[in-house]
């Protein structure tokens, strides 16, 4: 696989796994009586949290799991497993309980600020999200393969921004069916992307079965 492929890979992979579109319904019913200045703040601290928090875990992921020696082919592994969940529940267009707990949805509506927990995480830059990053920036060991990769990073945080900033307009436009269509193809993207992950770690594990 070339570099430019794996880089486009490594952008289309965060978008379907961040799914901004499939954000707006849940943006929404816990903006539901916020004012428009509180929107876009709301909107521009959770694209910030999320490109944080997925900026840490390129530069940083890997330092983490060799510190608990998690091997890369382990994580890989569970990692495309807790994707591969998340796609499933995506393709029906439900919420994955590895993203947020009914308990947690239903805490977040007491909260006076959700843009961190739980638009950012869990629910936008959550556990599959994270393993996914931390998979790719193994792949691209090379400073400037890490460099390209934060920049997708950014890349995604400015469209969440532009998602949730213009979250109203877009649900009016789209509507549930629009929305649930979308959700769908970003969970069959997913399920692909998990599928690799998972069968790419087995054979690291286990390379007799290659």
């Amino acid at each position: 696989m070339s570099e430019y492929t794996l880089y486009a890979k490594a952008l289309v992979g965060l978008l379907a796994i961040i799914n901004p579109l499939g954000a707006i319904p849940i943006f929404l019913s816990l903006c539901g009586d916020k004012t428009a200045a509180e929107y876009r703040k709301i909107a521009r601290t959770s694209s910030f949290a999320v490109a944080m928090i997925l900026l840490l875990s390129i530069w940083a992921g890997e330092t983490i799991l060799n510190f608990f020696g998690i091997s890369i082919p382990a994580f890989r592994t569970g990692g495309g497993l807790l994707i591969l969940l998340m796609a499933i529940s995506m393709l029906h267009a439900k919420q994955s309980h590895t993203q947020q707990t009914p308990h947690e949805a239903e805490e977040a509506n007491d909260k006076e600020s959700i843009a961190v927990v739980p638009l950012a995480i869990p629910l936008m830059a959550g556990p599959g999200a994270i393993s996914l990053v931390i998979v790719d920036a193994h792949q691209i060991a090379h400073l400037s393969g890490r460099i390209f990769l934060s920049v997708s990073v950014i890349v995604a945080a400015v469209i969440v921004l532009i998602a949730l900033s213009l979250a109203k307009p877009i649900g009016d436009k789209l509507g549930v069916t629009g929305l649930n269509i979308s959700t769908r193809i970003m969970g069959l993207l997913l399920a692909a992307i998990g599928i690799q992950m998972i069968t790419s770690g087995i054979v690291k594990l286990l390379p007799g079965l290659a």
